[in-house]
C-alpha cells in the first residue's frame, strides 16, 4: 500500500497491522518533508500518526464523525482522508490549511484552530445525532495541555446531555506547546505513572506463582485485582463525572490501539480513552526538543537548520527583553501568559532568577489569566498579560467586566497583530483595534518601530488609570538602532512624521512603513502627502486632528486590522463632528476571513502596498 494511492480512509480497513505501521512510517516521512519544505507544525503531527490510523481504521468516518482539538497534529488524518494530491500546498495561499476546514473535506466536520473545543463541538454533534436518530459513532480527540482550558470541564459537566456512544480520546504527550501546567496535568502524569507501575507490580505477582498452583487461584488473584483497580483507578476523576475511563494505551502500538478502539466502539457510553504519545515521534531532533519543533520554519531535514535565517531579534524578544528590565527595576511587574511563555517572550524572564518566581503560565486558559490578572491588580501589582492577538478574543467578557469596569491597571500585550501568514484565519489578529476600541477606559497603543515598542511598553507600565493594551505584528526588527533609555509617550498624541498637503496618510503601528512606500510613489506624481505616525487607537487627540484634517483635502487611513470598527472608524467618527470634513478613505484588512499565506504576500493581494494603495489614493485624485 502507498500512502499516494489512498482516496479515502475506507482504502486502509481491513489492511495487516505490518502493512499499516510501514504506512505509519510512509506518513512521517510525507510530514517531515512538508513542514521541511513550507513550515509548520511538526512534532504535535508526528506524535500522532499510529494515533490516527487506528482511529480511521476502525471508526467508519465520515458517517461517524471525528473531531480534532486545535488540529495541530491532524496532518495524518488530512493523508489519510485523499488530499495526498493537494498536502504540499498546505498552509500555503491557495492550498489546503493547516488545521481541519469544515469547507475543505467531508472528513472536516469541525473547523478548528484554537484550544479545548472539541469536546464541546462533539457533545453537539452527539445531541443532534441523538435527534435524528443516528446509528453513529462521535469522537473527540484532544491533547492534555488542551484540556487545562476551562470550556472542557464545561463540556464534560454537560457530558451526559446526550445518550450517544460518546469517546473522548484523550492524546497525552505531557506537552502543550510549552509543556503542560497546573493541576490538572499533574493528574494525568500520576494517572499513567500509576497505573502502569500498578499493572507492573500485578504482573510480577503473577508470574511468582508457581506453576503447579492452581489456575483457581490465579483466579482469584485476577478478580481480586480487578476489585482493587476499580478501587484506586486514578481515572477515578473521570468516573465521578459518569464517563468510563479507559487506558492508559500506548499510543504508538498500532495493534494495541485498534483492539482497544474495536472494543471501545461497542461500549453504549461516554469514554475517555487515555493514549500516551511521544511528540515528535521518528525525529530525533523533535523528540529532543518538542517546544522548539512544535511549529518551525523551512528546515534542511538533515541537521534541523533553518533554510532561511530570520534576522534577530524579532519584536517578540524585544518585548521579552525590555520587559525584564523594568522587572527588575520594578519589583510589582507580573508577567502572566497562557501556555506561551516562549511563545509571547516572558521565557527569558522565568529564566532570570530576580523575576523567575513572578511569571505565571496559567495554561490555555486566557479566561482565567485576565481575571487573575484583575486580581493582581487590585492588590496594586502591575500585571502585564501577553497573549496572542486571536487567542485573548477568547477573554473578552473577562477584559469587559473583570478588568476595564474596575478601570484596572492591566497590561495587555497582544503579540502576532494583524496578519499572521500560513496560519491563517484562525489566527490573524484581524478583530483586536475593533474589539478593544469599544471598552471604556482602555488605552491601546501601537508601535511602528521597535524603539516606539519598548517606549509604549514602559508607558503601559507607568500608567495607573487603567487598563493599556501594545500590539505588534508578527515581524523582525526594522533597526539594529535600539536605544537603551526609555520615554513615557503623552497619551493620545500622535506623531508628525512628515508634513505635506493636500493628502494626509495616517499610519497604525508598523503599517506606517507602508504609508512611507506610499509616499515614496505619490511624490513621483508631484504629491507631497503628510504623514502621520497614529500610535495610540483610543484615546485620541481629537482636537489636533481636528486641525490636522483642516488642512488636508483627502485623509487615508491604513491598519492591519478589519476596516469594521477599527482605527479608520475612529477617524470617521471624529470627521462626522465636523463641517465640510475632507474625504476620507480607510484601508485595511476587509470585513471577511483572510485566508492563509505569506504576509507580504497576502498584503499585496489586499492593496495593502505602496503601489496598491497609491493606485487608490491617485484614483480619488482624479
Amino acid at each position: 500500500m502507498r500512502l499516494e494511492d489512498i482516496n479515502s480512509p475506507e482504502d486502509i480497513r481491513g489492511v495487516s497491522v505490518r502493512e499499516l505501521e510501514a504506512l505509519a512510517a510512509e506518513i512521517r516521512i510525507a510530514i517531515l518533508k512538508q513542514v521541511s519544505m513550507h513550515g509548520g507544525h511538526l512534532s504535535p503531527n508526528l506524535g500522532a500518526v499510529e494515533l490516527s490510523i487506528a482511529l480511521h481504521y476502525v471508526y467508519n468516518t465520515p458517517e461517524d464523525i471525528l473531531i480534532w482539538d486545535v488540529g495541530h497534529q491532524a496532518y495524518a488524518h488530512k493523508l489519510l482522508t485523499g488530499r495526498y494530491d493537494r498536502f504540499f500546498t498546505m498552509r500555503q495561499r491557495g492550498g489546503i490549511s493547516g488545521f481541519p476546514k469544515r469547507s475543505e473535506s467531508i472528513y472536516d466536520p469541525f473547523g478548528v484552530g484554537h484550544a479545548s473545543t472539541s469536546l464541546s463541538a462533539g457533545l453537539g454533534f452527539a445531541v443532534a445525532s441523538d435527534f435524528a436518530q443516528k446509528d453513529n459513532q462521535i469522537v473527540a480527540v484532544i491533547g492534555d495541555g488542551s484540556m487545562t482550558g476551562g470550556m472542557v470541564f464545561e463540556a464534560l459537566n454537560n457530558s451526559r446531555q446526550t445518550k450517544k456512544n460518546f469517546t473522548i480520546v484523550l492524546n497525552d504527550n505531557k506537552m502543550s506547546i510549552s509543556p503542560s501546567v497546573g493541576a490538572f496535568s499533574k493528574y494525568l502524569s500520576k494517572l499513567s505513572v500509576k497505573h502502569n507501575r500498578s499493572l507492573e507490580e500485578f504482573g510480577k505477582l503473577l508470574r511468582s506463582i508457581p506453576e503447579h498452583v492452581s489456575s483457581k487461584l490465579k483466579g482469584f488473584i485476577e478478580s481480586g485485582w480487578l476489585a482493587f483497580e476499580n478501587i484506586v483507578n486514578p481515572g477515578q476523576f473521570f468516573r465521578d463525572l459518569n464517563i468510563r475511563y479507559l487506558g492508559p494505551f500506548d499510543g504508538h502500538n498500532l495493534e494495541e490501539l485498534i483492539e482497544a478502539f474495536k472494543e471501545i466502539k461497542e461500549l453504549p457510553d461516554i469514554c475517555l480513552v487515555h493514549v500516551l504519545t511521544q511528540k515528535g515521534k521518528g525525529y530525533e531532533l523533535a523528540t529532543k526538543n518538542p517546544t522548539r519543533w512544535h511549529g518551525s520554519d523551512p528546515f534542511h531535514i538533515e541537521d534541523g537548520s533553518i533554510v532561511v535565517e530570520k534576522p534577530q531579534p524579532t519584536l517578540t524578544s524585544i518585548f521579552g527583553k525590555t520587559l525584564l528590565i523594568l522587572a527588575k527595576q520594578n519589583k510589582k511587574i507580573i508577567g502572566i501568559s497562557a501556555a506561551m511563555l516562549d511563545g509571547c517572550g516572558l521565557g527569558i524572564l522565568k529564566e532570570d532568577p530576580d523575576t523567575a518566581d513572578r511569571v505565571f503560565d496559567v495554561g490555555i486558559a486566557e479566561e482565567h489569566a485576565v481575571t487573575f490578572a484583575a486580581g493582581l491588580a487590585c492588590e496594586g501589582f502591575t500585571p502585564v498579560v501577553a497573549i496572542y492577538s486571536s487567542f485573548l478574543q477568547r477573554a473578552y467578557d473577562q477584559i469587559i467586566h473583570d478588568v476595564a469596569l474596575q478601570n484596572l491597571p492591566v497590561v495587555f500585550i497582544l503579540d502576532r497583530a494583524g496578519l499572521v501568514g500560513s496560519d491563517g484565519p484562525t489566527h490573524h489578529g484581524a478583530f483586536d483595534l475593533s474589539y478593544l476600541r469599544t471598552i471604556p477606559n482602555m488605552v491601546i497603543m501601537a508601535p511602528s518601530d521597535e524603539n516606539e515598542m519598548r517606549n509604549m511598553i514602559y508607558t503601559a507600565t507607568q500608567y495607573k488609570h487603567g487598563p493599556t493594551a501594545v500590539r505588534y505584528p508578527k515581524a523582525v526588527t526594522f533597526t539594529n538602532d535600539i536605544r537603551t533609555e526609555f520615554s513615557e509617550l503623552p497619551v493620545g498624541k500622535f506623531r508628525t512624521v512628515s508634513e505635506g498637503s493636500k493628502v494626509l496618510l495616517i499610519g497604525v503601528g508598523f503599517m506606517l512603513a507602508k504609508c512611507l512606500d506610499t509616499a515614496g510613489v505619490l511624490e513621483k506624481k508631484g504629491i507631497k502627502p503628510t504623514i502621520i505616525d497614529a500610535r495610540f487607537v483610543k484615546p485620541l487627540d481629537v482636537g489636533s486632528y481636528k486641525e490636522l484634517f483642516k488642512k488636508h483635502n483627502l485623509v487615508v487611513t491604513v491598519e492591519d486590522n478589519t476596516i469594521a470598527g477599527g482605527f479608520g472608524s475612529a477617524i470617521a467618527e471624529i470627521l462626522s463632528e465636523m463641517k465640510n470634513p475632507p474625504r476620507l478613505l480607510r484601508l485595511g484588512l476587509p470585513d471577511d476571513f483572510v485566508e492563509q499565506g505569506e504576509i507580504e504576500e497576502l498584503r499585496e493581494s489586499l492593496g495593502l502596498s505602496g503601489n496598491g494603495i497609491s493606485s487608490k489614493i491617485l484614483e480619488i485624485l482624479k
